[in-house]
């Protein structure tokens, strides 16, 4: 099911899905280009979860804070509960953190809820028949292996913790600047 918002910044147009994906319509040649707001959603989802600690916290209200509706939050949910990044009981809204922040990383956390799909992807749709179309994907595709392989080391190194702290600078900052 497709949600339409009547928003237009800079002539893109956000739509938004339950399946987490945001679809973007660019005036570009190909027209439809589609990326995963997953791993902020869990992000948001967790640092809500640590800072909510000991609180109710329903998935409609944080469905409230993502802008997403609270079946998409309880189908991140359990992919993090299977992940045994949180813990919670179906019907009590008291999830928690099975581990401590400063030991989940951001790669565990992309890896709960995008598997081992890649950052880039190639373009299937070149023709087949041209020469360029064809190598340029099959040249392209070690240098997105090792985008992949750097991001991860990268993520690997980022903690929930490092998130957190992160959230609170900018709280601090606003303060301080009225911003």
């Amino acid at each position: 099911m497709l949600l339409y918002y009547n928003l237009q910044l800079n002539n893109t147009f956000f739509l938004p899905v339950c399946q987490q994906a945001v679809i973007i319509l660019l005036t570009v040649r190909r027209g439809i280009m589609k990326y995963s707001v997953k791993l902020s959603h869990a992000v948001h989802i967790l640092v809500f979860i640590y800072l909510s600690e000991g609180l109710p916290l329903s998935s409609d209200k944080i469905a409230e804070s993502i802008h997403t509706n609270p079946g998409c939050v309880r189908q991140i949910m359990s992919v993090l509960r299977n992940a045994e990044l949180i813990k919670s009981t179906t019907g009590h809204p008291k999830p928690e953190l099975a581990r401590e922040p400063e030991t989940i990383s951001l790669l565990d956390i992309y890896k709960a809820v995008e598997g081992d799909k890649p950052l880039l992807h190639l373009d299937t749709h070149t023709n087949p028949e041209c020469g360029i179309g064809v190598n340029i994907q099959l040249a392209l595709q070690s240098f997105y292996d090792k985008v992949q392989k750097d991001a991860e080391n990268s993520m690997a190194g980022i903690s929930l913790s490092d998130i957190i702290r992160g959230y609170y600078q900018r709280i601090e900052k606003s303060e301080q600047t009225g911003r």
